[in-house]
C-alpha cells in the first residue's frame, strides 16, 4: 500500500519575505541524502550518532527508513527511522500503537521538543532516542524547500508555465524579475551569514567552494568531505592526497549520469590544484572582496551598462587568476561568483553594493529552461541585455513561488 501520510504531512513556515510551504519530503531527503553536518550530530540525550547507512527510503507504509545502522556511543545499532517535523508527530500519526514501528530505533526530527518534553516511546514502552536537525542543516529551511520545488517543476512543459509572464508589458516583467531575485539575493546572504557564524570566513568559503564543485549530483559528499577536511588540512597535509582520500572513503558519490567535467575525481582534482596554487585564497578572496567598487544605479540600468561601470571582465579576470589560480573556469566559475563568493562575502564584510555584481554578473549553471524562458520571454538576448545571473534567479524565483502556490 503506498504511503499517503508523507504527501500529507505539509508545514507552513515563515521565510525571510513571507511563509512558505514545506513538505515533510524534504525533511526525508535531508536525511536519505545526508545533508547536514552529520559528524557533528549528537542525540538529545547527549549520546554520540555517527550514521553508518540512513537506510532505505520506505515509500510504502510503515516507518520512513527501513534497516538503518547506526553507531550510539560506539555500540552497533540497526532497525528502522521515522522522520517528523516535530516530536509529538509519532503519537498523532498513531505511531505508538502501530506494530509497524515496532523496530523504530531513531527519531529525526527538523525542530528540537519543548523543554522538559520526554521522548516518545515506542508500543512495548521504549524511549527513542531523538535528533534535531535544525541545528546541524548547511542551508536554511527555505532553501530546501525551494530545490524541492524546483526538482517537482522541471518535468512540466516550460512555455505554459511561463503565459502568464508573457502576459505582462516587458518593462513591468523587467521590475517584477529584479524585485524576485532581490528576495533570493537576501536570502543567500542570510544562509552565508548562517555558514559564516558557524565556521568563520575561512570555513565558510571552503565549504561553499567544495559545495557548489559538487553541483547538483555530488553536493552532498562535497560538504561532508569540508567537515572532515577543513582549508588548513588541504594546506598542510597535501592537497592531492586529501581529495585522494576524500574519494575513497566519503560516501555517496555520484558518478551515474555525471557530465566528465562534473565528475567527483574531475573537481578534487582542480580543488587541490586551486590549494596548491593558491593556498591563501580565501584571504585573497577576503581582499578582493573588500578592493570592489561599490556601484549605484537606478533599477532600470541595463546590465551592459553596469558592466561596462563596474569593469566587471577586469574584476572577473583579477579574481580568476589570483584568487582561483586559473583552476576553475566555465559556467562553474561564475556559480562560485554568484551562488558562493559574493553571498559570503556580504555576509562577512556587511557592506552595500555587492548585490549589484552580483545581479549583473555572467550567467553560470542556470537550468536550459530557465535560459530558453528568458529568451522566449524577450527579457534577455540584446545587446543592451544579455543573460546575466540576477534575471535568471528572478525567473527561477518565481518558478519556485509558483510551485509552492501550487
Amino acid at each position: 500500500m503506498a504511503k499517503l501520510e508523507s504527501e500529507l504531512a505539509v508545514a507552513e513556515m515563515q521565510g525571510l519575505y513571507g511563509p512558505f510551504t514545506m513538505h515533510e519530503r524534504v525533511v526525508q531527503k535531508i536525511w536519505l541524502q545526508q545533508d547536514f553536518a552529520a559528524r557533528a550530530a549528537t542525540l538529545l540525550d547527549g549520546r554520540t550518532l555517527e550514521i553508518v547507512s540512513p537506510g532505505r527510503w520506505n515509500l510504502l507504509g510503515g516507518p520512513d527508513f527501513k534497516h538503518a545502522q547506526l553507531r550510539v556511543d560506539g555500540r552497533d545499532v540497526s532497525g528502522d527511522i521515522e522522520v517528523h517535523f516535530h516530536a509529538p508527530d509519532w503519537t498523532s500519526h498513531g505511531h505508538a500503537g502501530n506494530s509497524a514501528y515496532a523496530e523504530v530505533v531513531l527519531h529525526v526530527l527538523l525542530f528540537p521538543p519543548a523543554a522538559g518534553a520526554r521522548p516518545q516511546r515506542r508500543g512495548d514502552g521504549t524511549e527513542i532516542p531523538a535528533l534535531v536537525l535544525l541545528p546541524l542543516l548547511h542551508r536554511d529551511l527555505e532553501e530546501y524547500a525551494a530545490d524541492d520545488a524546483l526538482e517537482a517543476l522541471t518535468a512540466r512543459d516550460e512555455w505554459r508555465r511561463l503565459e502568464e509572464l508573457a502576459n505582462l508589458p516587458l518593462e513591468t516583467l523587467r521590475d517584477r524579475l529584479r524585485s524576485l531575485a532581490e528576495k533570493r539575493w537576501q536570502a543567500k546572504v542570510a544562509s552565508a551569514r548562517l555558514r559564516v557564524a558557524r565556521l568563520g570566513f575561512e570555513g565558510a568559503a571552503h565549504h561553499t567552494a567544495l559545495e557548489i564543485l559538487g553541483y547538483r549530483h555530488n553536493r552532498v559528499p562535497m560538504l561532508a568531505t569540508a567537515e572532515r577536511w577543513p582549508l588548513a588540512a588541504w594546506r598542510d597535509g597535501g592537497a592531492t592526497g586529501v581529495a585522494d582520500v576524500a574519494l575513497a572513503t566519503v560516501q555517496g558519490w555520484q558518478n551515474h549520469g555525471v557530465r566528465p567535467a562534473n565528475h567527483p575525481r574531475t573537481r578534487l582534482a582542480q580543488y587541490a590544484q586551486w590549494i596548491a596554487r593558491a593556498p591563501d585564497w580565501s584571504q585573497r578572496l577576503a581582499e578582493w572582496g573588500a578592493a570592489l567598487p561599490t556601484l549605484a544605479f537606478l533599477p532600470d540600468v541595463t546590465t551592459a551598462h553596469a558592466r561596462r561601470a563596474g569593469e566587471f571582465r577586469r574584476l572577473r579576470e583579477r579574481l580568476g587568476r589570483e584568487v582561483l589560480a586559473d583552476a576553475i573556469g566555465g559556467p562553474r566559475f561564475d556559480t562560485l561568483v554568484c551562488d558562493g563568493f559574493l553571498p559570503v562575502l556580504a555576509a562577512a564584510q556587511a557592506r552595500p553594493g555587492l548585490e549589484v555584481f552580483w545581479f549583473h554578473w555572467f550567467a553560470g549553471d542556470l537550468p536550459d529552461s530557465v535560459r530558453r524562458g528568458l529568451r522566449k520571454l524577450a527579457v534577455t538576448g540584446s545587446r543592451d541585455h544579455p543573460l546575466c545571473h540576477g534575471v535568471g534567479q528572478g525567473l527561477l524565483a518565481w518558478l519556485i513561488e509558483r510551485e509552492f502556490r501550487a
